[in-house]
């Protein structure tokens, strides 16, 4: 949807323009979440870090209880059977919770994801939090056979502010290890020793 906003004054019959900018979701993308009106998804021009452009993610309310992302999905066809590294570049500015990218492969007949990792909740903990300038992340998941749906972008949970750029997907060999959290390939803990 695309929303042009103009806030003006009049000043002795004089119309001055104070804010004139685009307040459109980049296309291909979608915004979402448990919280998204609580934030503002654009593409800033020049925002990069060399000069090329960057989405943001802004927070609008002063408290939030939740998270907004900016999201994609494909078929994961030519990944299938294969290990995959998604990579992108990402910048904070007071972020008081936590942000990073994600990256969920699904699959046919379950509603559990195959794989998962939003650099939160992943094998280790790898959000970002506070003010931070351009750095380059990782996420490592498999990509099983019977993959239907890769689901894919960048959050921020709680107030702040997020750019990020340059997502980009690459496949890996098995001696990349995975970022996800690992699903029991076997039982565990039959004695709850742990």
């Amino acid at each position: 949807m695309k929303r042009n906003i103009f806030k003006s004054i009049f000043l002795l019959g004089t119309t001055l323009t104070l804010l004139s900018f685009d307040l459109q979701v980049p296309a291909g993308w979608v915004k979402g979440g448990s919280q998204a009106k609580s934030y503002q998804m654009i593409t800033e021009k020049g925002a990069g870090p060399d000069g090329s452009n960057a989405a943001t993610i802004k927070s609008i309310d002063k408290k939030i209880k939740g998270f907004g992302t900016l999201m994609q999905s494909s078929t994961p066809t030519k990944y299938l059977g294969k290990r995959v590294r998604m990579t992108g570049q990402m910048k904070s500015k007071e972020v008081k919770s936590w942000a990073g990218f994600w990256f969920r492969v699904d699959q046919a007949n379950t509603r559990q994801s195959a794989s998962f990792d939003n650099m939160h909740d992943g094998k280790t903990d790898r959000s970002i939090k506070g003010t931070t300038e351009w750095k380059s992340y990782e996420i490592v998941l498999d990509i099983p056979e019977n993959a239907t749906n890769m689901t894919y972008g960048a959050l921020l949970n709680g107030t702040g502010q997020i750019w990020f750029t340059k997502i980009d997907f690459e496949i890996v060999d098995s001696s990349v290890p995975t970022t996800g959290k690992e699903k029991n390939t076997e039982p565990t803990n039959l004695d709850f020793k742990n």
